[in-house]
């Protein structure tokens, strides 16, 4: 019989696969907008029947997990170029490797 914690425990430790496409996106130093991450999450699962614009299903996804990987210090999300809130992400943003606010 498993423990309780063990079981939480590895639940945690198992990555979405949204948080995967967030960061295989931004590995090389590069920012990316959630857009193309859910265009990429789209196409990858993409059935013939789908319409063009199933990728909007995923944006919800793709902001929740950036956010949670940003309070975890994993990635910086940015707004013209500078480190914000995660709490306060809204609007035109990119996703990056942590980078330090210089203000």
């Amino acid at each position: 019989m498993t423990d309780v914690n063990d079981q939480i425990e590895e639940v945690e430790n198992k990555e979405d696969p949204v948080r995967l496409y967030i960061l295989d996106a931004i590995a090389n130093g590069a920012t990316v907008s959630p857009n193309d991450i859910a265009i990429k999450i789209a196409k990858d699962r993409a059935k013939d029947s789908d319409p063009d614009d199933q990728w909007r299903k995923y944006m919800l996804a793709v902001k929740q997990q950036a956010k949670s990987l940003a309070r975890a210090g994993r990635i910086s999300i940015l707004r013209r170029g500078k480190p914000i809130d995660p709490n306060k992400m809204k609007g035109l943003v990119k996703f990056s490797l942590p980078v330090e606010d210089k203000d």
